[in-house]
């Protein structure tokens, strides 16, 4: 639960400073690329917390279906603010890709986190 509060203060924080450093003319293409892949992030990391807690070997399955959920949500989410002319898209693109690989580098590193400070139980038969 305290990497939820690390992604979302990073993240509402570093985007203050976006706007601030590089003007207002762009700051809903910063808060929108960075709103998306903050939902994303949030949604499948309470999602693997939660799964790793009850059953650590159905993991790659979420992992395979998080996935999934992500390509088709991220595709209409960029599509529907890029046609509506809502966006500039240069910022926008910038600001979404810049958050979607910091927040899912940060997902990696709490899902390698969480597995090493709570290993799974094993039969011990290998």
């Amino acid at each position: 639960m305290k990497l939820i509060w690390w992604m979302l203060s990073g993240s509402v924080l570093s985007s203050i400073v976006v706007t601030l450093l590089f003007g207002a003319d762009i700051r809903l293409e910063v808060w929108l690329g960075m709103l998306g892949p903050l939902a994303a992030a949030l949604v499948s990391w309470i999602a693997m917390e939660r799964q790793y807690l009850r059953n650590p070997a159905g993991m790659t399955s979420l992992l395979i279906k998080a996935f999934a959920a992500k390509m088709v949500f991220f595709a209409g989410y960029v599509t529907v603010l890029l046609s509506s002319g809502l966006v500039q898209p240069i910022p926008f693109v910038i600001s979404l890709m810049a958050y979607f690989i910091s927040l899912h580098a940060i997902e990696a590193i709490g899902l390698r986190r969480l597995q090493t400070a709570n290993p799974p139980a094993t039969s011990g038969a290998l």
